[in-house]
């Protein structure tokens, strides 16, 4: 059984990563990338869908103990975890060097004291645990094969085969290390270069602690910054610039629930509020290479912006079930790929165009196509902005008038006219003026319900929506507006938990409420973060710092957080670790520091 969502760890190179739990297993692996099919799908149902598990031997019948410490070395996602057992401690390090050739899953086991028996329990199941690959010797070597696909495995030690799983036992001694290496490679080509574990080890470490160097912020919140900082970095696809919303598909935002998503792509949104993240934090290159997959991403096409991508720039992304996985605790269905990816979004122009505004006010090096395409959704906008969408939350339901969407219109115009105003830009200023003023008067206007002094999800509903607390945020409106002040203390009293944390929306529990679907859901992380930071921007910044301390403690203990969290079952929900959540906590801290909103 998979263990909680907070019991996992995010190990990773960049191209793909995998989630280790607490009891030694890797519970989660897609290879070659992160929208590969799983290798290890335990996560997702049994043991039987695929799993690793190193850890002390015990009982074969006894529930694998779950290691008594762990973290990461330093400022890395090097993962160390040890037990102490009644003969002795043992220590196992996991990571994923950074990608130089095959893709490499390296398990070190170390003696710490006494000596302690150890167990590895090997059981791949490829096309997310549906195939039982043919594992077989090569050599020294242990290769499995199933299609275009093999896994193989070079270790110091015996291994053997039983129950088409691959074991090997064996006694660490205090000093002693013994490694274990699984490699991917195209079944067609060469096996792999034999590791170098020790190597790696030290190449990886030398990796993160180089890049972890460039940060620019040195404030009181720094380990939790550079935590979600490196999160977001193994979340980077290496090779084109992409930004996966998460590596996991179908963790669910309810236990048992069918709110269940596949966000192993490149949200525009997500990406786009990543890089912002990225450029104030110090990390240009990350934000040059995010702009460039986006311009390769869009081409020539921008009439056809889609909300997310491909890690590679990909438009087809069709969504299917899994019907032999029963899901994250039975929460059906599993889904793999994204169906709304052909959906009309109008805030997704608002994001990408405040993201290049950024990139070109905080001096990323000029392109020219980016200020064409900045043109161009403009011009799409401008015949466009005043149609229902599906907006920010990827409703399922029927379109509507999301204020969300019209706000992020404003901000796509208002934007682009600062880019035409400096003179990187022609277009027709005086008519885009007039756009900016008459989509914001069609906003407040439209939008707004006088009698309770606040925005509303939608033209004409009652409903609120945590996305109304980007509004003072994006400069739609000052922060000291009354409707703004509104808004907030509305969204405090009616979506609020009694913790304090923020639901993105009313949920229609049993039946399909705004968004089409049933059920319900926890407390949306980022939203929580929102309230954080319109708090400090109207001067309530004891209540601000109160709040984003409450956040932090909902990480795991690695520092992470998932999508979103469940207030009554008081744990972790949604799919792990979620870049959403963390680009957040980053923008929130920066902004409490600047305010000087902190104690100690």
């Amino acid at each position: 059984m998979a263990g909680r969502i907070e019991d996992y760890a995010l190990i990773g190179d960049m191209q793909t990563a995998a989630l280790v739990c607490r009891d030694g297993s890797v519970d989660w692996l897609c290879l070659p990338r992160f929208d590969s099919h799983a290798v290890f799908a335990g996560l997702l149902g049994t043991e039987e869908h695929g799993f690793w598990r190193v850890s002390p031997a015990g009982p074969a019948d006894a529930e694998p103990a779950p290691a008594d410490r762990r973290r990461y070395v330093g400022d890395s996602l090097i993962l160390e975890s040890e037990w102490d057992t009644p003969r002795g401690t043992v220590r196992v390090t996991d990571f994923m060097p950074p990608r130089d050739g095959a893709p490499q899953l390296i398990r070190i086991v170390e003696g710490v004291s006494g000596r302690v028996r150890m167990r590895s329990s090997l059981r791949m199941r490829f096309s997310y645990g549906r195939i039982v690959p043919w594992v077989h010797k090569v050599g020294e070597r242990t290769v499995a094969v199933a299609g275009p696909d093999s896994v193989w495995l070079d270790t110091d030690v015996e291994t053997h085969g039983k129950d088409l799983t691959t074991y090997s036992e064996f006694t660490v001694t205090p000093g002693e290390r013994i490694t274990f290496t699984l490699s991917w490679q195209p079944s067609h080509k060469e096996p792999p270069a034999l590791p170098d574990p020790e190597g790696s080890l030290e190449a990886t470490a030398d990796f993160w602690r180089e890049w972890v160097e460039h940060c620019t912020y040195h404030g009181p919140y720094r380990e939790a910054v550079i935590r979600s900082l490196i999160t977001l970095k193994a979340l980077t696809y290496a090779p084109t610039g992409g930004i996966v919303a998460a590596p996991t598909t179908s963790l669910p935002e309810e236990i048992g629930g069918v709110r269940n998503w596949d966000y192993r792509y490149t949200w525009l949104r997500d990406a786009a509020i990543t890089l912002s993240s990225m450029l104030r934090t110090g990390y240009r290159e990350e934000a040059r290479a995010w702009r460039d997959w986006l311009l390769r991403a869009v081409a020539g096409d921008p009439e056809n912006l889609q909300i997310m991508y491909g890690i590679a720039g990909e438009r087809e992304l069709g969504e299917a079930e899994l019907d032999w996985l029963p899901g994250y605790e039975n929460s059906g269905p599993v889904r793999v790929g994204n169906g709304a990816a052909n959906q009309l979004q109008l805030d997704v122009y608002g994001e990408v165009t405040e993201a290049l505004h950024l990139g070109h006010m905080t001096g990323l090096s000029r392109n020219d196509y980016a200020s064409l395409l900045q043109i161009k959704l403009i011009n799409y906008l401008e015949k466009h902005w005043d149609q229902p969408d599906e907006g920010i939350w990827e409703v399922r339901g029927p379109r509507r008038h999301f204020v969300h969407s019209k706000v992020m219109a404003w901000v796509a115009v208002d934007r682009t006219i600062k880019l035409i105003e400096s003179g990187d830009a022609d277009g027709p200023l005086e008519r885009w003026r007039e756009l900016r003023d008459e989509i914001h008067r069609d906003v407040c206007e439209k939008g707004y319900d006088k009698e309770r002094n606040t925005f509303t999800q939608s033209y004409g509903s009652q409903e609120l929506d945590a996305s109304l607390l980007l509004i003072p945020q994006m400069g739609f409106l000052p922060p000291d507006d009354k409707r703004v002040i509104g808004t907030i203390e509305a969204i405090q009293r009616e979506l609020s938990t009694e913790d304090g944390f923020v639901l993105r929306y009313p949920t229609a529990g049993e039946e399909a409420g705004v968004d089409g679907l049933e059920g319900d859901e926890g407390a949306f992380l980022a939203c929580s973060f929102w309230l954080a930071d319109d708090l400090a921007m109207i001067g309530r910044v004891d209540e601000a710092r109160t709040l984003f301390e409450k956040l932090l403690a909902l990480r795991n203990d690695l520092g992470l957080l998932a999508e979103e969290w469940d207030p009554r079952l008081q744990r972790q929900v949604g799919n792990f670790p979620q870049a959403f959540s963390h680009v957040p906590l980053i923008d929130t801290a920066l902004r409490l520091t600047a305010s000087g909103a902190y104690g100690g």
